[in-house]
């Protein structure tokens, strides 16, 4: 009891010393806004040359460092890409450690990289990146972690926990639909506002909900013709007063566009600084009246308050762990692998078995591991496939290698002879193949789905010499495969940083079993995406007409069969799913709802099954996608081992944005739980009735229709005058039966019409009986009620 009583008795002391420690903090903001000149105040709105946030030495107001990058330390003076920075671990891409699924994982990394900012004294890391994937030639996909705003959101949560918990800062980007490269800093994003929420805007609030960022980096598109770097909207109404976030809204760098509608937007601050450019219109702004200077000191306090509390986290210079780096990097990479493909079990190799491998393909010894751009990383120590290889132990193979192509991708009759020649003489060939540097990176998008044609030939050749054929991919996004009915194997490898060499080489020998799945969708070609007729776009605008219906939404409700589908992924093992239990099968809107099913590993070996729920409106009231991803849990299973795996549903897994009513909302009927091993792979499937009693209204004006006000209870009484009245027209006393089947028809007509006329049309079309003076005081009662609903 005493014990007890001591550990209340320091959480309690804990909280008033927390509490304390803010006041404190609050009260020295305060007075230093006061101390401040404008000409401070502004200058304090923007960094000091590229990484650094501005000193104001007299006040005692330090800098804060940050730089890239969201897969490793990239630290540059300036912007020159091509420099080599400091030595830090390249770890897996976004794209590879978004197949792991695992969010524990994730975490890790977080982790691992908030060390490593420390030991450079990196204050604020510029990650993770969280823009959905909206077409696979985007060319910074290989930075982002999905098509599905469930999976980026709680990866990138999982991520960004890491970090933080290190004490180092994060910058959630790119806010807001941020899809694509071309004419990126002048492109619209042109996006219905459901779509907004279902799909771009729900990773951001999932990470602000479960992580809180340090900060957001605004994008430099625009989203329906305002920039985002001053985008109200977007910046305070959605992300600061419905989301919940507190941190700092900054640029990318060179985004803003007018500083003084930034401010007034809610954006802190510009990166990189301009020497004071825009802090002079700033000044200017505030002394002319056209800025507030309370608005001014909104943005300074949070400013102020970011520079604090990442000051006061600063640490001494920590040593590099680079061994342990390394061995997570590896970890990290084997585990989000994607086995697509194993016919005939030619996977894994058998090491005890003495056999000849042909390894063919320059990406053997001199692989592609990163991306280009911003986040390129100067590795510690970079593993190839080929040393690896090698370096086993039991010394039961014999390696023969060849490049068969060139570093641009291109092949010739030399090259394809020496490959054909190796590939005859083994029993295996493992071709590693994929898209070279030229064909993705930060700041252009990809033409095509293809990989070079000198990669496609040289499997294409191979594969009529020797059925044997193993294939391994090193790319950021999907790619076109012509071969894949000719190989019995093929590994989707991404872009795995600098351990990635060894870890395929764990995957293909069976040190690791594969259990990534693809956080994508890989289409059979360009023309089945879901953008393809509006990509990229034209005339400063793309249209994303597709709507709700991206990735594997669209290939669904368009019966398209993808080369492999989102969620997709084999092991060397089997996994059998069965006993789906509910909770409950009839669920209030106001109710959570727990799923639980088995999964037991009936295979041989150790694996590990990522479990995916699926949730299906039968009954909705709109278009909706026929099915969406709602949760997912990575189990780890001994052979013979079963476990149980929960799911729990909140009432907004249930809901869909309504543009006409402005809220997420739930329409009473069915929907069909569904457990799967991929979004094409549902195991188990149950149905559970959803009763909605919320009732919901729009605000009404003179454009809505009288169907439109059939739905309030104060507008269904003047609807059903108005058919009463419309009813009264009709006689049908002394008609003949086909006369009169005619006027139930003519009247069922004119009742549909009517219900569909907007009441500016009631006025002028009842002849002065329905005024518009009585349709304005209708209006005025009902949206007066509707807003008391709303409280």
């Amino acid at each position: 009891m005493k014990k007890s009583k001591n550990l209340a008795e320091f959480l309690f002391m804990l909280m008033m010393w927390v509490s304390s420690s803010t006041n404190a903090q609050t009260d020295k903001i305060e007075q230093l806004i006061q101390q401040l000149t404008i000409e401070e105040k502004a200058s304090l709105c923007a960094g000091a040359g590229m990484w650094h946030t501005q000193k104001i030495d007299r006040l005692g107001i330090p800098s804060v460092f940050m730089t890239d990058g969201p897969h490793g330390i990239r630290i540059n003076e300036g912007t020159n890409f091509t420099e080599p920075s400091v030595k830090a671990t390249c770890f897996p891409t976004a794209a590879l450690a978004a197949s792991t699924w695992n969010r524990d994982l994730l975490f890790k990394l977080g982790q691992a990289l908030g060390d490593e900012a420390n030991h450079y004294g990196v204050q604020i890391l510029l990650g993770p990146g969280v823009n959905i994937k909206r077409s696979p030639l985007e060319g910074r996909n290989f930075e982002y972690f999905s098509e599905d705003p469930i999976v980026s959101g709680q990866l990138a949560s999982a991520y960004i926990n890491g970090v933080q918990s290190k004490g180092v800062g994060t910058s959630v980007k790119h806010y807001a639909a941020n899809n694509q490269e071309f004419e990126r800093m002048l492109i619209s994003s042109e996006v219905d506002e459901r779509t907004l929420r279902e799909i771009y805007l729900k990773a951001f609030e999932i990470i602000v909900k479960k992580s809180q960022p340090t900060s957001v980096m605004c994008a430099y598109n625009k989203v329906n013709g305002t920039y985002c770097t001053e985008n109200k909207w977007l910046i305070t109404d959605i992300l600061r007063d419905e989301f919940g976030f507190n941190g700092l809204c900054v640029t990318d760098w060179g985004a803003v566009n007018n500083r003084i509608e930034g401010i007034k937007a809610g954006l802190d601050l510009q990166m990189p600084g301009d020497g004071g450019m825009n802090a002079s219109k700033i000044v200017e702004a505030v002394k002319t009246g056209l800025l507030d200077e309370k608005e001014l000191d909104k943005i300074v306090r949070r400013n102020l308050s970011l520079i604090f509390k990442l000051s006061a986290n600063k640490s001494g210079v920590q040593p590099l762990n680079e061994q342990a780096d390394q061995l997570l990097a590896r970890q990290i990479a084997s585990e989000g692998m994607v086995l697509l493909k194993n016919e005939n079990n030619i996977l894994p190799i058998n090491k005890k078995k003495k056999q000849k491998i042909a390894v063919v393909g320059t990406f053997a010894k001199s692989p592609r591991f990163q991306g280009a751009g911003s986040s390129l990383v100067n590795p510690t120590r970079l593993d190839n496939f080929l040393d690896a290889m090698n370096q086993v132990e039991n010394k039961q193979f014999i390696i023969q290698y060849t490049d068969g192509y060139n570093r641009l991708g291109e092949t010739n009759d030399s090259l394809l002879k020496e490959a054909l020649k190796i590939a005859k003489e083994s029993d295996i060939t493992i071709v590693l193949a994929g898209l070279p540097d030229s064909y993705e990176s930060e700041g252009f998008d990809r033409l095509t789905l293809n990989m070079p044609e000198g990669h496609n030939k040289l499997i294409e050749k191979i594969a009529e010499v020797t059925s044997k054929v193993v294939v391994v991919l090193q790319n950021g996004s999907p790619v076109s495969m012509p071969w894949i009915n000719k190989v019995d194997g093929l590994l989707e490898a991404y872009l795995g940083g600098q351990a990635g060499g060894s870890a395929i080489a764990d995957v293909l020998l069976g040190e690791v079993n594969p259990s990534g799945k693809l956080a994508e969708t890989f289409p059979q070609k360009l023309n089945d995406t879901p953008s393809y007729l509006t990509w990229p776009g034209e005339n400063r605008k793309s249209l994303y007409n597709e709507g709700v219906f991206v990735g594997y939404r669209y290939y669904d409700i368009k019966e398209i069969e993808p080369l492999f589908p989102f969620g997709y992924g084999l092991s060397y093992t089997r996994f059998e799913y069965s006993d789906l239990k509910l909770d409950k099968t009839e669920l209030a809107d106001t109710e959570n709802l727990i799923i639980q099913c088995k999964i037991r590993n009936a295979g041989n070996c150790d694996g590990k099954e990522i479990v995916q729920l699926y949730l299906r409106d039968i009954e909705s009231g709109l278009i909706r996608p026929v099915k969406e991803l709602k949760g997912f849990e990575k189990v780890d299973l001994k052979p013979r081992e079963e476990k149980v795996v929960t799911f729990e549903l909140e009432p907004r897994d249930f809901q869909y944005y309504s543009t006409k009513n402005h809220c997420w909302k739930a329409d009473s009927g069915q929907f069909e739980i569904l457990v799967g091993s991929s979004s094409r792979d549902i195991r188990l499937s149950q149905k559970v009735n959803l009763t909605v009693k919320q009732k919901y209204y729009q605000i009404y004006d003179i454009n809505s229709t009288i169907g439109d006000l059939a739905e309030h209870p104060f507008g269904a009484e003047f609807v059903e005058g108005i058919k009463k009245m419309s009813q009264s027209r009709v006689k049908l006393e002394g008609l003949s039966g086909v006369e009169k089947e005619a006027a139930i028809k003519q009247q069922k007509m004119s009742e549909a019409s009517m219900m569909e006329m907007p009441l500016k049309k009631v006025i002028t079309l009842s002849g002065g009986r329905i005024s518009e003076n009585m349709i304005m005081d209708l209006l005025t009662r009902i949206n007066e009620d509707v807003k008391s609903r709303q409280k």
